[in-house]
């Protein structure tokens, strides 16, 4: 994302579930991820991987930019 964009939110449908992602941008950068959550829990691994469910429920979706590690 441009270096100047502090964070922007997206939602997204998959089948009958929302997903509300908001990606941040703390240190300004435009690439890199230094974690990801889901629903306020972490989802490890490299790269972390969001498994879609078709569950009726929202979801929520945090992305932080910036350096791995």
């Amino acid at each position: 994302i441009p270096k100047t964009w502090p964070r922007f939110e997206i939602t997204y449908r998959y089948r009958s579930a929302r997903y509300e992602i908001a990606v941040e941008n703390p240190q300004g950068g435009s690439r890199g991820v230094a974690a990801v959550e889901l629903d306020g829990k972490v989802v490890a691994g490299t790269p972390a991987v969001v498994d879609l469910a078709d569950d009726g429920a929202t979801h929520r979706v945090r992305v932080v930019l910036g350096p791995t590690g």
